[in-house]
């Protein structure tokens, strides 16, 4: 059974006001993810707005007496987090104000919401769709009539089914536990915008089980290696793999072999930059254009490994069938095998689980995390292009890359890349007056 991440439900559990002690129940990763969350001046702003606004709705009318009749601002009143509003002040988000009502603080906040939310936009990877997690913060033409009184009887007619019982701008409906995990969310606020979120392994990650079995496939022996066809493999998802398993675990590892053709996808000259496990990276040439020989040095690499480095154990990352030969003639050598569902046949499965030999998928593991190395592979392409963009129209280019880099990606994503890398790109001057374009990360 799949297990499933909650890395952006931890991120906006924090910033619409969920309690520090239900969001570590939520969140499932490192300790430390929390505190640099806790730590983020722009999400603990958001948070102490959105507290601030909720708050101000559960005691709109009692707040409006308070001040009206005792005099009495809400610094002041017992059902507001005063530490929360006097750091918001000290941040300087003018929170306090004379002669105000609870109608005008209330678009006051709203306000600082929508003005501030975007601050906030690093803290989701460029996959999600970031005008929907947006539209959770902000109130649409709030200052027309009766806007905000819609969202507050809205609000109030269904408390029940907002996350927490904390407001949030949507549509509400008995979804069960709308901040259960990253799936579950994606899925319903895709779908609140008339939208479907694809891409299972960027909130999906393999069964805790077959983690187990890798582990201890590492643990029985003193030297194991990668050894990936690159031709029948995918360099994004073997990334997945290696930030999905446990660093202690994966520092046992020797190294990786990559063996490489000219034909495979370009990402794989750069996963040496992106893993902390020695890489050694072969080419192989081709003596037919038309004809790989890669397998071939798959087999006697794996053979030199064994033989002559006493190396005793392979995780090799192929589907094909053909390395049957190979894994049946080194009875002394262990190994186990990741393989692609849309590669692999039915026949190389039965063979491998008739012997013994424990085999899984590196589509099942996740790869929210690999945003980094994905940019890696596009900057290095689109590198090449600088010296003659102005040939090109950029919206085209970056689906070119896109494209050459054999990333899936939706148009979302690929708009991202293009207003965060190709509308920023920079002239820069050498000493000399040469002009060059830069790309600002």
């Amino acid at each position: 059974m799949a297990t499933y991440t909650t890395n952006i439900v931890t991120t906006v559990a924090y910033m619409i006001g969920v309690k520090k002690h239900l969001i570590a129940e939520i969140h499932q990763g490192e300790e430390e993810e929390l505190t640099a969350l806790y730590e983020n001046q722009n999400a603990t702003a958001i948070r102490y707005l959105c507290k601030l606004r909720t708050k101000l709705m559960l005691n709109f009318k009692n707040t409006d007496k308070e001040m009206k009749y005792n005099i009495t601002n809400i610094d002041k009143l017992k059902w507001f987090d005063r530490e929360n509003i006097m750091q918001l002040e000290e941040w300087g988000y003018k929170i306090i104000k004379t002669n105000f009502t609870s109608q005008k603080y209330m678009e006051l906040i709203t306000k600082l919401i929508s003005e501030n939310i975007g601050k906030c936009q690093t803290l989701f990877p460029e996959w999600v769709n970031w005008q929907y997690i947006k539209d959770l913060f902000i109130v649409p033409h709030f200052t027309r009539p009766n806007v905000l009184k819609s969202e507050f009887i809205k609000y109030m007619s269904h408390i029940e089914y907002y996350p927490f019982q904390l407001y949030i701008h949507w549509n509400p409906r008995d979804c069960g536990g709308m901040l259960y995990n990253d799936g579950k969310f994606l899925n319903i606020i895709y779908e609140q915008h008339g939208d479907v979120f694809v891409g299972k392994s960027k909130y999906k990650d393999a069964d805790l089980a077959v983690k187990e079995r890798i582990y201890q496939f590492i643990q029985d022996t003193d030297n194991v290696e990668i050894i990936v066809d690159c031709e029948n493999s995918n360099c994004y998802k073997l990334c997945g793999v290696l930030t999905s398993l446990d660093a202690n675990e994966l520092s046992k590892i020797r190294k990786i072999l990559l063996f490489d053709d000219a034909h495979s996808d370009p990402g794989w000259n750069l996963v040496e930059r992106f893993v902390k496990i020695p890489v050694e990276h072969i080419m192989v040439d081709r003596v037919k254009e038309q004809k790989s020989l890669v397998d071939m040095k798959v087999t006697v690499g794996v053979c030199n490994e064994h033989y002559r480095n006493n190396v005793s154990s392979f995780i090799l990352l192929s589907s094909d069938s053909d390395y049957w030969a190979l894994i049946s003639s080194l009875p002394d050598a262990k190994f186990l095998v990741m393989v692609e569902y849309s590669k692999v046949s039915e026949a190389i499965k039965t063979t491998l689980s008739q012997n013994n030999i424990f085999y899984c998928a590196i589509d099942d593991f996740y790869t929210g995390r690999i945003d980094d190395f994905k940019k890696f592979v596009l900057f290095d392409l689109l590198k090449k292009y600088l010296p003659n963009i102005l040939q090109y129209n950029g919206k085209e280019l970056v689906a070119k890359l896109y494209s050459e880099a054999k990333i899936i990606a939706d148009q979302n994503e690929q708009n991202n890349f293009y207003k965060k890398y190709i509308q920023t790109l920079k002239f820069v001057a050498d000493d000399n007056g040469n002009l060059s374009l830069e790309i600002q990360r």
